[in-house]
């Protein structure tokens, strides 16, 4: 049995699919699976057991990434085709089975959202997977000797980051002593290209607590493996952090100019934080503007953070 499993481009809605894929494979655990995602997301669904090629979609003009997948994919006959892009290709391939998801717009969660594309009464959580190689370069990194905190400080875009001197002010609180992490080391996660913004998070972290994995000399399954080994995740809404809520961390997601409605972080201990504005207060206003990249979460404060953060750490 061969299963097409078509999935998304950003990291984030990635992993938000794995849940599904994880469902497929122990719903038929004979089938051999390809998946088709975003490049950056690839070497999430290749540490999978079940998965034997992994197909990485790199956006190219007039659609040729889709005109790519179809060519490797047409002459083989499958089981079942799932296409979470709702694209054409999910029609046009060969199967016996298919099922495309329809776009919709109600106010639930994206993994509901998903769930509907297999009629399922329940929603699979996310779950992502390391070998044995990963998880040693893990242990390397991080290795045992007290918690850690795993921070997040950038985004996709300048408006769902949340400044960096306010992620400096929540960790120096949670990391003093008396601190719900007290004296604990901090893991500061970002792509090379992020570095920058999260320079200052890095400098305010003393030298013998930082653990900096902002080179991008990892790929993301062992991020996900040293994830892992840490005992709290904050951070902003993106990938990363759909990727600490499915390792199991307790993950607190920053928002504002994105609905934790849709994407909150999803798992056994998540919490969702903004300011006073909901999400439509922000992308409404008359002045709002996608293409600013100047924060749009100055009306969460560090407070606030700090007592959410405290709050999930003491739902354990």
């Amino acid at each position: 049995m061969r299963i097409l499993f078509i999935t998304a481009s950003r990291i984030g809605d990635a992993v938000l699919s794995t849940g599904l894929l994880n469902h497929l494979a122990e719903r038929y655990p004979e089938a051999r699976f390809t998946v088709a995602c975003g490049a950056p997301a690839a070497p999430l669904f290749a540490a999978a057991p079940f998965v034997d090629e992994v197909i990485p979609m790199v956006k190219r003009r007039r659609a040729g990434h889709w005109i790519d997948l179809w060519r490797r994919t047409v002459t083989r006959r499958w089981s079942l085709v799932v296409d979470l892009r709702g694209s054409a290709i999910g029609w046009l391939l060969p199967a016996w089975r298919r099922r495309v998801l329809k776009s919709s717009w109600e106010p639930r969660h994206r993994l509901a959202h998903l769930a509907t594309v297999l009629r399922l009464d329940h929603v699979p959580l996310p779950r992502l997977w390391a070998g044995a190689a990963e998880r040693a370069v893990a242990e390397r990194l991080i290795p045992s000797g007290g918690p850690v905190l795993a921070v997040g400080p950038t985004a996709n875009w300048g408006g769902k980051q949340w400044p960096a001197d306010r992620f400096v002010a929540v960790i120096a609180r949670l990391t003093a002593p008396g601190g719900v992490l007290a004296d604990a080391r901090v893991a500061v996660i970002c792509s090379p290209a992020e570095r920058n913004a999260a320079a200052l998070v890095l400098d305010a972290v003393p030298p013998e607590r930082r653990i900096d994995l902002t080179d991008g000399a990892h790929d993301l399954a062992t991020v996900y493996a040293c994830l892992e080994r840490c005992a709290f995740y904050l951070g902003n809404d993106s990938g990363l952090m759909h990727m600490a809520a499915a390792a199991g961390v307790p993950t607190l997601g920053l928002f504002g100019p994105s609905s934790e409605i849709f994407y909150g972080p999803a798992g056994a201990r998540t919490a969702s934080v903004r300011g006073p504005r909901s999400f439509e207060d922000i992308c409404h206003a008359p002045e709002f503007d996608h293409r600013r990249q100047d924060s749009l979460m100055l009306d969460l404060d560090p407070e606030t953070v700090v007592a959410a953060a405290e709050r999930l750490w003491a739902s354990r």
